[in-house]
């Protein structure tokens, strides 16, 4: 890898976050940590029934149209992380093509109900295996799920 291709390679990211700001003012896209997230919130918002928060709070990011909150999470990696259990939560695995897998749509409390004996569970940022979440979500009903939004 030499030099030009690194500048080339940035360049054409945030030539991406410029396009993303544009379309989602209310969101940072910042490199440094919150583009990943980011980038899940826009998905969640153009792909499901969720109205974003224009102001962040600390465990919810968007509420369904029925009034759910909902926590979303996105990684390129194995791995997707809580803190705290959030009433409903939304994880999705980004590919470098652009695609995007649902990892996990359901109430946070299965995830809890699963993972409740780990060591700082609730308080700490713990990561979980994306295998093991997409198992769990294939057992949540639809009528627990946030719903896709019709095309």
């Amino acid at each position: 890898m030499s030099r030009e291709t690194i500048t080339a390679s940035l360049q054409l990211i945030f030539a991406g976050i410029t396009g993303l700001k544009a379309a989602f003012p209310h969101r940072a896209f910042t490199i440094d940590g919150r583009l990943v997230g980011d980038i899940g919130e826009v998905i969640a918002a153009i792909e499901y029934d969720v109205t974003l928060d224009s102001v962040s709070r600390p465990i919810h990011d968007a509420k369904t149209a029925g009034g759910r909150d909902v926590q979303i999470k996105a990684t390129f990696k194995d791995q997707l992380t809580i803190r705290a259990v959030p009433d409903w939560y939304l994880g999705f695995k980004l590919f470098a093509n652009g695609e995007f897998e649902e990892i996990f749509n359901g109430p946070g409390s299965l995830i809890s109900d699963r993972y409740k004996h780990r060591k700082g569970f609730g308080t700490s940022l713990l990561s979980f295996p994306v295998s093991e979440l997409r198992k769990l979500s294939a057992t949540v009903s639809a009528s627990e799920r946030v719903a896709r939004r019709e095309v």
